[in-house]
């Protein structure tokens, strides 16, 4: 049979409705969408091929540019223009795949590119599994080279001391709060913002392949996971211990030797440690979120859509936030968010941390900034860099 597009495959298909018993025809039907798939499947390998080629050839350009000009490093990891790209292909798609899984796909495809160009290596929250680990994941793709770091602090002398190119910290849950660890990391570093990733945190009940379910006496997992999971685990498994863990990957690792344990955790945690979910999305909250940010050492251009974050030193008097946030407004500044931590090692003294619409360079944003800094005893821009794409 000779080879047809997808269209007319399922027109002839739909006729022979009525013939569905003639088992040889629908062999043939069948036989012919399969032909179709191999096809498109060739055609698919080749423009990646063809992608990555043209990823090599930028990575050519930006060495050459580098080689007679010693007094930079290159820069492969644009963020500004992955969230462009990652933008225009959820605008074009057409379906049926969903706009943020087609995404996605994209967004392997890039982080493939980008390891041709220059492999990347990523400092996060540890361990494996956690959801830092899925957040680095998501933004960077599988392609990167992702090291689990002890502490937040780890994460930040890891890329100031440029062992790693970038980071991945979280910085506040939608149900929990901020991040203050994440927060005073800023106070006492010169790296900036440069991007921020937006995980839904779905957890997962998990059990090992040796897992005996009705012998089971122990429940591991993070503190925080246990509280979100309160309701869920008060109705199914009242009787069971549970035991607050440093992680959700630490919790995950324990029941490779422990017969009578589960553990809850994320999807990562599941496949890094070949794990059964016998029970999915049991949070309490199925809206519960957490943002991370990015973090590495260059100022980020323009996206388009991008958010801009400052921490701001204010003098000891009535009125003094006041006055900071009126040039956001008297510029039509939209602000997203503002959190207050204790300029240390000052007493009672307090820094403010503010995320606004805009970046930097836009009019609006850089005159709101520019009115406030002769308001406050110091003005630090952590960085402008795209919202969140997936």
């Amino acid at each position: 049979m000779s080879e047809q597009s997808p269209e007319q495959t399922m027109d002839n298909l739909n006729k022979t409705t009525t013939g569905a018993s003639d088992i040889a025809t629908e062999k043939e039907f069948l036989d012919n969408i399969r032909q179709n798939i191999d096809a498109v499947d060739c055609e698919i390998q080749t423009l990646i091929n063809n992608r990555a080629k043209l990823a090599q050839q930028v990575a050519m350009v930006k060495k050459n540019h580098i080689a007679a000009d010693d007094s930079s490093n290159p820069i492969f990891y644009r963020p500004e223009r992955e969230a462009q790209v990652l933008k225009a292909v959820m605008e074009r798609n057409a379906g049926p795949i969903a706009d943020e899984k087609m995404a996605r796909l994209f967004r392997e495809i890039m982080s493939v590119c980008l390891d041709l160009e220059a492999p990347q290596r990523i400092a996060f929250l540890g361990p494996i599994g956690t959801f830092t680990h899925a957040a680095a994941l998501k933004h960077f793709g599988k392609a990167a080279d992702t090291v689990p770091m002890t502490t937040i602090t780890d994460v930040f002398r890891e890329v100031e001391a440029g062992t790693a190119m970038y980071g991945v910290v979280p910085v506040e849950n939608s149900s929990e709060g901020v991040v203050n660890h994440t927060l005073d990391g800023f106070l006492s570093s010169t790296l900036k913002i440069i991007g921020e990733v937006e995980l839904p945190i779905h957890q997962n009940f998990l059990v090992a392949e040796h897992t005996k379910i009705d012998g089971l006496s122990r429940i591991y997992s993070h503190q925080q996971s246990l509280a979100q999971c309160r309701h869920w685990l008060d109705v199914n498994f009242p009787n069971v211990e549970r035991v607050a863990v440093s992680s959700n990957g630490e919790a995950a690792r324990r029941l490779k030797n422990e017969w009578h344990s589960a553990a809850i955790a994320g999807d990562v945690a599941a496949a890094e440690y070949d794990l059964h979910k016998l029970y999915s999305n049991i949070e309490d909250n199925p809206s519960n979120t957490t943002r991370f940010l990015i973090i590495g050492h260059e100022a980020i251009a323009p996206s388009g859509q991008d958010k801009t974050s400052i921490v701001v030193s204010a003098h000891d008097k009535a009125g003094a936030l006041i006055e900071i946030l009126k040039p956001l407004s008297y510029h039509g500044v939209s602000m997203t968010s503002i959190e207050t931590r204790p300029e240390r090692p000052n007493k009672w003294a307090y820094v403010f941390f503010i995320d606004m619409n805009g970046h930097v360079n836009d009019p609006n944003v850089s005159a709101a900034i520019n009115d406030i800094r002769p308001l406050v005893k110091d003005l630090r821009i952590l960085g402008s860099y795209p919202k969140a794409v997936l």
